[in-house]
């Protein structure tokens, strides 16, 4: 079909040609049409300039058929869409480094109460405080109880500033927030659980600006347990929003105020109270070496509430110390401790298992003195296979002409577990643990668990 259409174009060329050439001969025969002749051969020329152009353009046409015959999955091929070449744009500043990690940590346990049962959904069925030791009940029996609210996950961003600085962001979450459901969110159906924050701060050079752990608070001196928490009477444990600074060993933070109150005489239920104008102020001193650590912390805080509707209005202040560490005793034992005491302590010490302050038959609030230790050995058998044994304990000075009977005096909890490692990042654990709440009017109650636990670090 492309040779026809080449000679159908080139008939008309070569005789337009034979015509050029014969039309001077006839010209000098005929001198008295000289003018005539001369008219037509401008006529040829312009013809033949007009067949010469019709013909490229003609095999052009056909050079452009041919090639679209001849690859028609590449012109294809092109129409479809294509997949991303270049990377999703994350909304950081050039340089950043993006990072992410968690466990994942499943919790099975058996608990049995001498006073009285735990309630259902209750923190206490779920890792051991001592606030819900039940104390003057009867005991019902052993409850079992799963869960995997305490698997936990977070992000962080680093990002190194042109002035060899550094600038952090990290947030923290787990699943121990509650259902989202009232139907669901209980163990009837499918156990859901709701998001929690448990950090989010951000960090440059020296300052520290967000959620995290409380500048009163030791983490590093926590044993290794299957507790969420384990020596919870003894141990400082708040996390709460601050502005912290960091110079070599010392740190100081404004942090979150809050102030916990129990009623004259433990008419009512505990009030919590955020009429607090000052903030609370830690600061800290560190040292740490091949040895282990020492630190010692001091926390400043004002006590305030106020309550048109009873006429109170009043404020006091308190203040407490806590020393704590970790001694190495070789390569595979250590000894870790905690020791807390100081005036309006409650909210800082084991859970809030006592409040801060209590209110007088005036309405004046008094500061509730209190203290609490702990101490912990921890020995690694092999690589794999490792035990930690602790104390904890926790005594409040309350003055029974205003708290009455009921309240806290004292709590303490013995453990011993044994966690064994298959692989990195697997923990398959178990820990016994016996603990003992005692009121102001001597009653107590006791709480004996095994509590055990698969946790996947990643």
């Amino acid at each position: 079909m492309s040779t026809g259409l080449a000679r159908r174009h080139r008939r008309p060329l070569a005789a337009a040609v034979l015509v050029a050439l014969l039309a001077p001969g006839l010209a000098f025969a005929q001198t008295a049409k000289e003018k005539e002749l001369e008219a037509r051969v401008a006529q040829l020329e312009q013809l033949v300039q007009q067949l010469v152009a019709q013909q490229q353009q003609s095999q052009q046409q056909l050079t452009q058929v041919q090639a679209a015959q001849a690859a028609p999955t590449v012109a294809a091929a092109d129409t479809k869409p294509k997949i991303q070449s270049t990377p999703i744009n994350i909304a950081g500043n050039p340089g950043t480094r993006f990072s992410y990690g968690g466990f994942i940590k499943m919790d099975a346990m058996m608990t049995d109460t001498t006073d009285g049962e735990i309630a259902d959904g209750s923190v206490g069925r779920m890792f051991y405080v001592p606030s819900a030791i039940p104390v003057g009940g009867a005991n019902e029996g052993t409850d079992t109880d799963f869960g995997a609210q305490f698997s936990r996950f977070w992000f962080a961003a680093d990002t190194d500033m042109d002035n060899g600085k550094k600038v952090k962001a990290y947030l923290e979450f787990d699943l121990f927030g509650g259902g989202n459901n009232a139907f669901l969110g209980n163990e009837v159906a499918t156990n859901t659980h709701g998001l929690t924050v448990r950090h989010a701060y951000v960090s440059y050079d020296k300052w520290l600006a967000g959620q995290t752990w409380s500048n009163f608070q030791d983490v590093a001196a926590l044993p290794d347990s299957v507790d969420f928490i384990g020596p919870t009477e003894g141990t400082i444990f708040v996390r709460q929003a601050q502005v912290r600074y960091t110079s070599g060993p010392w740190s100081f933070s404004v942090e979150n105020p809050e102030t916990t109150i129990t009623p004259f005489l433990n008419t009512g239920a505990r009030i919590s109270s955020d009429d607090n104008l000052a903030p609370d102020f830690t600061a800290r001193w560190l040292k740490k070496g091949d040895w282990g650590h020492f630190t010692v912390a001091a926390l400043l805080r004002q006590f305030k509430y106020e309550n048109p509707a009873t006429g109170i209005d009043d404020s006091s202040t308190g203040g407490a110390v806590s020393v704590s560490g970790k001694f190495n005793l070789g390569k595979n034992d250590d000894i870790r401790y905690m020791v807390s005491g100081g005036s309006g302590i409650g909210r800082y010490l084991g859970l809030a298992i006592a409040s801060d302050v209590v209110l007088d038959a005036g309405g004046n609030l008094e500061a509730i003195d209190g203290y609490g230790a702990f101490a912990a050995y921890r020995h690694a058998f092999s690589p794999k296979l490792r035990s930690n044994v602790f104390y904890s304990m926790a005594h409040f000075d309350n003055d029974r002409a205003l708290t009455g009977l009921n309240v806290t005096e004292r709590a303490q909890s013995w453990h011993a577990n044994l966690i064994y490692s298959p692989f990195p990042k697997l923990d398959v654990g178990a820990e016994l643990i016996w603990g003992q709440r005692s009121l102001e009017g001597e009653a107590d109650g006791d709480l004996r668990r095994l509590h055990t636990h698969v946790k996947y670090s990643f």
